[in-house]
């Protein structure tokens, strides 16, 4: 299996010292902890993109770019590509640049975004932005795969033998979709013979697991061999301690500054404890040998190759975070590693070309 860590850049007030870092001072700590990422032995660090309170990730080529600058060889993602509100020929335009920039250590994790600041900011509405996101999607594809692209659609001007530039320096970029409970979504990626990334976040993962065995289904309407699907999922939250006591003590404050906001922002609560949340959910808070239980846990049921743990943990002391993320190396991620295999990404495909 492999690991990776993801940011979505948020930006509160830290819930024990009540102090906010200004976005300079927050952007230099999520570089920080993508290139102690890569010390640690992390497979990869993911960027989100969001473009509301309380994020300020709006703009993942500008963040990975400086990841990619001081690391050479962690995977760099994102997550998600909010492909319905972007110009596909301008989103092609950055992220080619960033491969070149990481040596082709990108991957993407598309998908159509939410929340309503969005729909404010670049006019897309529940109605259109999944008909955007695929649309956005297939030009995008098709602007990577080719050099002159003729192409017609409903949300942008047409093309007529366009090229775009730079020309990437993968000839064929990995691209995720992002699934929290579209059905549409991962139909379109076993289409393609795309993988998926599922959400695993808002919910236990029982409505996940089953989004991905319709997954699966596609996947073989499609005609696809049933082994080269592939499927990543996330975490509802990550803390790792010498024991349970301490793991759920440090993550506490994280969790109640969470619900907190879930609650001002009138957003339906489903864990309203962190014992519920630790129980029922795919957060990863506990002691090493309680990590590696649930992680085998769910991938019976997802058979799921990737996993994100987060980065963010407003309220947690950057020495116990540091300790979490190397507790996990040294006594979770071999373990798994050995007991589930896994694919290799982008980034370890870069880095085999150059050692040729």
């Amino acid at each position: 299996m492999k690991f990776l860590l993801m940011s979505l850049v948020s930006h509160r007030p830290d819930p024990v010292s009540g102090e906010k870092k200004s976005p300079a001072e927050r952007f230099r700590e999520v570089i920080d902890t993508a290139v102690l990422a890569e010390e640690l032995g992390y497979d990869g660090f993911a960027v989100g993109e969001r473009h509301e309170d309380p994020f300020i990730s709006a703009s993942p080529p500008v963040v990975l770019s400086n990841i990619a600058a001081r690391t050479s060889t962690i995977g760099l993602f994102t997550a998600v590509t909010t492909l319905s509100l972007l110009d596909p020929v301008r989103a092609f335009e950055d992220y080619s640049t960033l491969d070149n920039l990481s040596d082709g250590r990108l991957e993407l994790i598309i998908g159509k975004g939410n929340g309503s600041a969005q729909a404010a900011l670049f006019h897309v509405t529940p109605e259109d932005q999944w008909d955007r996101n695929r649309e956005g999607y297939e030009l995008f594809r098709a602007l990577w795969d080719s050099d002159s692209v003729t192409w017609s659609g409903r949300f942008r001007p047409p093309l007529v033998d366009a090229k775009a530039l730079p020309r990437p320096l993968q000839s064929r970029i990995r691209i995720w979709h992002g699934s929290a409970t579209s059905r549409e979504s991962v139909d379109l990626a076993a289409r393609h013979g795309d993988p998926i990334f599922s959400a695993n976040v808002t919910n236990p993962p029982e409505p996940y697991a089953e989004l991905i065995r319709h997954y699966r289904e596609r996947w073989a309407h499609y005609g696809r061999r049933p082994e080269d699907a592939l499927v990543g999922a996330g975490t509802a939250g990550f803390h790792v301690a010498a024991t349970s006591q301490e793991a759920v003590a440090a993550y506490r404050f994280t969790f109640e500054a969470r619900l907190a906001a879930q609650r001002s922002a009138g957003i339906p609560v489903v864990f309203d404890s962190l014992e519920d949340l630790v129980e029922r959910s795919s957060a990863l808070i506990g002691s090493p040998e309680q990590v590696i239980d649930k992680i085998g846990r769910y991938h019976e049921q997802f058979g799921h190759e990737v996993i994100h743990l987060s980065a963010d943990a407003d309220g947690i002391p950057a020495r116990q975070q540091r300790r979490s993320l190397e507790l996990f190396q040294s006594d979770v991620a071999p373990v798994i590693r050995e007991w589930i295999p896994s694919r290799p990404l982008a980034a370890a495909k870069a880095l085999k070309e150059v050692l040729v």
